[in-house]
C-alpha cells in the first residue's frame, strides 16, 4: 500500500512540475524595426531561470532593467531577477549594455542560444529595445518563451515623435496622463504636447496668479453636443498643481519623454480673462467659456500688464517644466478687438503694424523672452503671418502646405496636418451614428499609415527642417479616459510607423502586426476602435 501510495506521489509531482510548451516570439511588431535579419542556429528559451543583467551602476541602467522584468511579468508572467553584470559572459541572460558610437536612440539586439543582448546608444536606446522585446513576445501565461535566433538594428526616422492631449476642454486625472505616457512609450514616442489652457478652462496652477485657477478653472456649464443650443449649466472644473505637473515631468522622463507644455496665447484667453479681466481690451466682465470654438476676446496687446503677465506664467511654466520647447499656441486669433482698442492702435502705430499684423509684434516679444531664459518656442501655424524670427518652431496644422512654406524659409517643422494627424475625428465614415463622439470629419488608420511628411519638391535643405510629426487628440467631445484611448487606438500604432520606421509602406503586412498588437492593448486595459476587425464589433442591438 505504502509502495502505491509512493508512485501516485512520484505521478503527482511530475505532473505538477512539468512546464508548459514554449510558445514562439514574433518580431513583427509596430512600429517595423529597420533591420530583422534571421540567424542559423538554435533559438534562445526564456523562462523563469533566466536573469536580466545589466552594465554600470547608472540608474537609468538599473531602471531599464526593471522596465524590462516587470514588462514580461505582465505579459507572460514569467517573473526575472535583475542585477547588475559581474564582467563575465552571461549566459541564459538578458544582457542591456551601451555603445556610445550608436546614435542616442538607436539600439540592437542579438538573440541566439545563450541568451539576449540589447545594445543602445544610451540608456534611451536601449529603452526602445526593450521595448521592441517587449512587444516581441506573446501575450498569456507561460514558462517558456522560445526566442528565434535574430540580429536586429534599429533608430527612429525623426527626432521628435509626439502626441497632444488637450486637458483644457475636459480634465484628465494624473493617473490617466500617466496610463497615456505609457502608451505612448509602447508606441516609441518620445515627446507629450500638453495643452493646458484654452477658453473652457485653465488647467496649470500659477502661484502668481491664483485666481487662473480659482475662477478660471471652473465654468458654469457646458454646451451639449455640437455647440447646440441646449447648456448642462453643471459646473466643470479641474487644475494640476505643481506638485502634481512635477511628478508628471517625472513620470515621463523616466519614460524618455520630454513634456512641451501650452499656455495658448494672445486668443483662446477667455478663462484668464474671467480670472483677470483688466487684462482683456474691453475690461469685462467675461466668463469661462462654455461652448465651443473662437471667441473675440483676447488679451489686448495695447496694454503693457499683459505682457508682464504672460512673461510671468511662462516663468513660472519653465520652472516646472524642464523642456527647451515652450508652446505659445498663437492659433484663431480674432483681430476685431484690437482693431477697435485705442491702445492697441497705439502701439500698431507706433510700429508700423494694423491690427491684422500686431500678432506677430506679441509673438516676437514672448520668443525673445523664452530666448532669454533658455528656452525656444513652438506656435501652430497662424505665427508665420506676423513678421516672426526664424528660430521660432512651427506646428503645422491647417494642412501641410504651411509647414513645407515655413521649413522652406528656415524655419524648424513639426508636421501635424488636420487631415491627417487630427485623431478626434471620426475612424469610419461609415455607422458613425455609434460612434461616441459627434465630430465631423473622417480620418482612417490606412490613411495616417499612408501619411508622408516629406513631401516632393520640398528642397534638402527644407526636408531637414521637418523634426517629426505628432497627433492631436483634442477633447471638446470627448469625455472620458475611454473615448480619448478609443480615438487614439490604433491610429496612435499608424503614426508610430510614420514616425519612426523607414520601410516602404505596406498596409497589409501593417494590419497584422497591429492584429498583434492589439492583445497587448487589451493585457494593459485600453480601449480601442475595431473598425479594422468588424467581426469583433458589437451590434448596437446586442443586449449585453
Amino acid at each position: 500500500m505504502n509502495r502505491i501510495l509512493i508512485i501516485i506521489s512520484l505521478i503527482m509531482t511530475m505532473i505538477t512540475t512539468t512546464t508548459s510548451a514554449a510558445v514562439k516570439a514574433s518580431y513583427d511588431i509596430v512600429p517595423l524595426p529597420a533591420s530583422v535579419s534571421m540567424q542559423k542556429g538554435e533559438p534562445f528559451m526564456l523562462s523563469s531561470a533566466t536573469r536580466i543583467v545589466y552594465t554600470g551602476s547608472d540608474e537609468a541602467m538599473k531602471r531599464n532593467a526593471k522596465f524590462l522584468a516587470d514588462y514580461l511579468t505582465q505579459t507572460t508572467g514569467i517573473k526575472l531577477s535583475t542585477n547588475a553584470a559581474s564582467g563575465k559572459a552571461q549566459k541564459n541572460a538578458i544582457t542591456l549594455c551601451t555603445d556610445s558610437k550608436m546614435g542616442e536612440e538607436a539600439y540592437r539586439i542579438s538573440v541566439d542560444k545563450k541568451g539576449i543582448v540589447i545594445t543602445g546608444g544610451s540608456a534611451k536606446g536601449m529603452f526602445y529595445g526593450i521595448q521592441t522585446l517587449r512587444k516581441s513576445v506573446p501575450v498569456g501565461k507561460t514558462d517558456n518563451i522560445e526566442l528565434s535566433a535574430v540580429r536586429i538594428a534599429d533608430q527612429p526616422r525623426f527626432g521628435y515623435r509626439g502626441m497632444m492631449l488637450d486637458c483644457s476642454r475636459h480634465f484628465f486625472t494624473v493617473d490617466f496622463i500617466k496610463k497615456y505616457l505609457d502608451l505612448m512609450a509602447m508606441h516609441n514616442m518620445n515627446v507629450f504636447h500638453w495643452h493646458l489652457t484654452d477658453d473652457q478652462g485653465w488647467r496649470i496652477e500659477i502661484k502668481k496668479y491664483p485666481r487662473l485657477t480659482s475662477v478660471g478653472s471652473k465654468r458654469s456649464g457646458t454646451i451639449v453636443g455640437f455647440n447646440s443650443m441646449v447648456d448642462d449649466q453643471r459646473e466643470y472644473g479641474g487644475f494640476y498643481t505643481h506638485d502634481q505637473a512635477r511628478e508628471i515631468v517625472e513620470y515621463a522622463r523616466q519614460r524618455y519623454i520630454t513634456i512641451i507644455p501650452e499656455i495658448d496665447m494672445p486668443g483662446h484667453m477667455k478663462a484668464a480673462l474671467a480670472a483677470y479681466p483688466e487684462l482683456g481690451c474691453t475690461g469685462g466682465p467675461y466668463e469661462v467659456g462654455h461652448r465651443w470654438g473662437i471667441y473675440l476676446d483676447v488679451l489686448c496687446l495695447g496694454n503693457e500688464k499683459i505682457y508682464a503677465f504672460c512673461e510671468d506664467v511662462l516663468k513660472e511654466l519653465s520652472d516646472i517644466f524642464p523642456s527647451e520647447f515652450v508652446h505659445i499656441g498663437g492659433d484663431e486669433t480674432p483681430t476685431e478687438r484690437w482693431a477697435e482698442c485705442p491702445k492697441c492702435q497705439a502701439v500698431a502705430k507706433e510700429h508700423g503694424l494694423t491690427a491684422k499684423t500686431l500678432q506677430g509684434y506679441f509673438t516676437n516679444r514672448m520668443e525673445r523672452f523664452l530666448n532669454q531664459n533658455g528656452k525656444r518656442i513652438i506656435g501652430w501655424d497662424e505665427i508665420l503671418e506676423g513678421d516672426i524670427n526664424q528660430s521660432a518652431t512651427i506646428m503645422s496644422w491647417r494642412g501641410t502646405a504651411n509647414g513645407e512654406k515655413a521649413a522652406e524659409k528656415g524655419h524648424d517643422v513639426i508636421m501635424s496636418p488636420t487631415t491627417y494627424c487630427y485623431f478626434d475625428f471620426c475612424q469610419t465614415d461609415t455607422s458613425t451614428l455609434y460612434e461616441p463622439s459627434p465630430r465631423d470629419g473622417f480620418i482612417s488608420v490606412e490613411k495616417v499609415y499612408g501619411y508622408e511628411p516629406l513631401a516632393e519638391g520640398m528642397s534638402e535643405k527644407a526636408k531637414s527642417h521637418i523634426l517629426g510629426v505628432q497627433a492631436n487628440v483634442w477633447t471638446e467631445y470627448l469625455t472620458c479616459p475611454q473615448a480619448v484611448e478609443y480615438y487614439s487606438l490604433p491610429r496612435m500604432s499608424a503614426l508610430s510607423e510614420v514616425q519612426w520606421s523607414s520601410a516602404p509602406k505596406d498596409f497589409g503586412a501593417f494590419k497584422q502586426r497591429l492584429t498583434r498588437m492589439t492583445s497587448l492593448f487589451k493585457l494593459c486595459g485600453y480601449t480601442y476602435a475595431h473598425h479594422l476587425w468588424p467581426e469583433e464589433m458589437i451590434s448596437p442591438w446586442e443586449d449585453n
